[in-house]
């Protein structure tokens, strides 16, 4: 079962080793003593697997997953290889807790443009696909990371593909919904449409980067949008 952090609260407790009263009330007393140690267990820092996730993060977005070893993200976390395992079973389970992080971050900012102009769908996506545009041409951005991990993982049943390929069967729910609320005459086609401008947007924009078509996503979404309303 993948483990999303590690959090430990030690206790330590001390035995009389006398059946005296007196004695009993000085261990009770004495509090942690000098030279007691934790468990071998417990002597990770309690925020390995945090400092884990992100620079996997960091790594797996930037360098792909498959380019990236477990020996590089132990260094960039600054871990050993026995922390990363008592926290993710293996190298696929991080990879998907990677992904789920990234989802995170791509409803964060999905729902930020729907937030910002309530009760108007239409207006939902193009403030979604304006800021889509606007980020390809930061530096070090590489597209989306759960498109790239479909990419790099074929096989159906791969943890990180059932991620990345349960996320963009969000989406496209999520754009189906969306023309509906603008009017559709046929919603699906239009939220399919969307969603097939969203991934060429992601892969476009690594290949021809900010000045290429991606700088007319927001305009064409538009115009694909009022040539499907009733």
């Amino acid at each position: 079962m993948l483990l999303t952090g590690t959090f430990w609260t030690n206790y330590n407790t001390y035995r009389s080793v006398t059946s005296s009263s007196t004695d009993m009330k000085k261990t009770s007393q004495a509090g942690k003593r000098p030279g007691d140690r934790e468990p071998a267990s417990q002597a990770e820092p309690p925020r390995a697997a945090d400092r884990i996730r992100s620079s996997a993060r960091d790594l797996f977005y930037h360098q792909g997953i498959r380019a990236v070893g477990v020996d590089a993200i132990v260094a960039e976390a600054g871990v050993t290889k026995p922390s990363l395992y008592r926290s993710f079973a293996s190298k696929d389970e991080l990879a998907a807790a990677y992904l789920r992080d990234y989802e995170l971050e791509f409803w964060r900012r999905f729902d930020a443009a729907a937030e910002a102009h309530p009760g108007d769908p239409r207006a939902q996506v193009l403030a979604y696909f304006t800021g889509l545009a606007e980020r390809t041409g930061l530096p070090g951005y590489r597209g989306c990371g759960l498109t790239n991990a479909c990419v790099e993982y074929p096989e159906p049943d791969h943890p990180a593909r059932r991620v990345a390929v349960a996320n963009k069967r969000k989406v496209r729910e999520r754009l189906v919904d969306l023309a509906r609320g603008m009017g559709a005459r046929d919603p699906e086609a239009l939220g399919d449409g969307l969603q097939l401008l969203l991934e060429g947007a992601y892969v476009s924009s690594q290949m021809l980067g900010a000045d290429g078509p991606v700088r007319h996503l927001a305009a064409v979404a538009a115009r694909l949008i009022d040539a499907s309303l009733k």
